[in-house]
């Protein structure tokens, strides 16, 4: 082989080399822009889920859902033409509600289901009556945090926290209390007459988890100790103990 062949064969060899390395990138190039176009649509959907956009439209009265076929993550809309002023009032918290016998209290809560005009707007709202002595049982709501106002009378209002701390607040008329989502919560009439407490829910079906009701309806000794307990821990903020822990009655 002179040295012309051997030169013809190494320009070869290396532009061969050459051109398999472009081929390799190029097809390596489109693997990597479906990569990065897969995980900007992953960041985006991941986005739009976890974000609370506002309202498309002015208002979005739930449509009756009698008739629903189709279900969705919430209540659909009525028709715009058949919306009227009435979808925007309603009347279910001008009269107390009908206490149970035991905690002599009643709580009442309108979501969007009851309240057409609530739908879209990530609220509810509720009535809370308190004979003397009355009380709610901790509960929580899974999907929401929730204003009190004290309407009428003295009330103690608490929750408790992730390390089973309790803080409460001697609430009076005209007082505003906060209970954060998720946390237990329970509120009892600490005054001599009735009391009533309206609150705002910070969602269109905020969900009740009564945890004493599910615990100890069947066992109504049990229950009698957890109306003991939270009564004694509450009656504690008079003596300057405002943060206590509520469970351990057994």
């Amino acid at each position: 082989m002179n040295e012309n062949t051997r030169y013809f064969a190494r320009v070869t060899l290396h532009t061969y080399k050459k051109q398999k390395h472009s081929i390799t990138s190029q097809k390596e190039q489109p693997k990597m822009n479906s990569s990065i176009l897969v995980c900007v649509i992953m960041c985006s959907c991941i986005q739009i889920c976890l974000a609370d956009y506002d309202n498309l439209q002015d208002t979005c009265p739930a449509a009756p859902t009698s008739k629903q076929s189709i279900f969705i993550n919430g209540l659909p809309c009525k028709d715009p033409n058949s919306i009227t002023p009435s979808d925007f009032k309603s009347s279910k918290l001008s009269r107390p509600g009908d206490k149970n016998k035991f905690l002599r209290s009643a709580t009442t809560i309108v979501t969007a289901a009851d309240f057409p005009g609530l739908n879209t707007l990530g609220l509810s709202i509720s009535r809370i009556d308190l004979d003397v002595d009355g009380l709610v049982l901790p509960l929580y709501h899974p999907r929401a945090s929730e204003l009190f106002f004290v309407s009428a009378g003295v009330v103690i209002a608490g929750f408790v926290d992730t390390k089973n701390q309790q803080f409460q607040k001697i609430l009076k008329e005209g007082d505003v209390f906060v209970l954060p989502r998720g946390l237990l919560h329970f509120c009892l009439n600490a005054g001599d007459e009735a009391a009533t407490i309206f609150s705002v829910l910070s969602s269109q079906n905020p969900g009740v988890v009564s945890v004493a009701g599910s615990l100890f309806e069947s066992d109504p000794d049990m229950l009698n100790k957890l109306v003991r307990k939270i009564k004694s821990i509450s009656s504690s903020q008079v003596n300057g103990l405002e943060n206590a822990t509520l469970f351990g009655f057994y």
